[in-house]
């Protein structure tokens, strides 16, 4: 399995972040664009301050302004950070109106794509390596996929909001108070549900929380029993995406600290055999 884990290049000066994009091929720079105009003008201070653009460039060039604070990637995360990550969230996906984010195109990670990588990245004889939980928890997964569809598009009670698509925890920037965002190169619509679901699920958020912050963290937002529903499905979902990349012949395989698979097999297990 072949995937491209980097789209970008950052040079970081004293005062603006230059951002140079290797690819416009999903829309990456206008993306980024978009949305930091969009929160300059409805969550000041939430993410970078859009300076100029040449989104026709070769490459194209979006330059913000630099944000104080240290990712949040890597940490053991207390209750005060994880409530002000939660306040970050909710302020992202509450601050533009929802007649505005309707308008938007969908995320380029959503539902539909996550479901097709799972069901094409299950298939051709994956090495699955030598530990038996590993193969326990593919099995297992396969089996939940073929079972499973992606839920239709958000209907009664799952509000669209407009999302970052990516739980990577390097791009939650902790200055001491409070938290803000970067990297939007995927954003646009989305719902709460596969958001939160992308966030607790990410492999940076392991070990960088436990259960208990998980449920913590989750325990901040004011989900509706459709919200709940489809936030347990995408957390199995992407649960089974993150082993699949794990895997010993995926790049992320190299790119993560040895017991990671292990790790991740585990947690896909608890979220399809639950204890009780």
């Amino acid at each position: 399995m072949s995937e491209t884990w980097s789209t970008h290049d950052i040079e970081f000066r004293d005062d603006v972040v230059v951002k140079r994009f290797r690819s416009r091929e999903r829309a990456e720079p206008l993306r980024e664009w978009r949305a930091l105009g969009l929160l300059a003008r409805y969550a000041p201070g939430l993410a970078p301050e859009p300076i100029r653009e040449d989104l026709d460039g070769e490459p194209p060039v979006v330059v913000m302004s630099r944000l104080a604070g240290v990712p949040l990637r890597g940490r053991d995360l207390d209750r005060k950070q994880l409530q002000a990550l939660a306040e970050a969230i909710g302020m992202l996906h509450d601050a533009i109106p929802t007649a505005e984010v309707v308008t938007l195109p969908a995320c380029t990670w959503y539902p539909p794509v996550v479901e097709g990588k799972a069901r094409a990245w299950s298939t051709g004889g994956r090495d699955l390596g030598s530990d038996p939980l590993v193969a326990r928890a593919f099995e297992s997964g396969c089996a939940w996929l073929s079972a499973w569809h992606t839920p239709p598009e958000p209907g009664p009670g799952i509000r669209p909001v407009f999302g970052l698509s990516d739980g990577n925890l390097a791009n939650y920037l902790w200055d001491g108070t409070r938290v803000r965002l970067v990297d939007f190169e995927i954003s646009g619509r989305s719902d709460r549900a596969f958001e939160l679901a992308e966030l607790v699920e990410h492999v940076s958020m392991w070990p960088a929380g436990t259960d208990a912050d998980t449920e913590f963290l989750l325990s901040c937002f004011e989900l509706t029993d459709p919200e709940i529903e489809r936030l347990r499905d995408f957390r199995t979902l992407l649960s089974l995406v993150w082993l699949l990349m794990l895997l010993p012949d995926s790049p992320g395989y190299h790119r993560n600290p040895p017991g990671t698979l292990t790790r991740q097999a585990a947690r896909l297990l608890a979220h399809l055999e639950p204890v009780g």
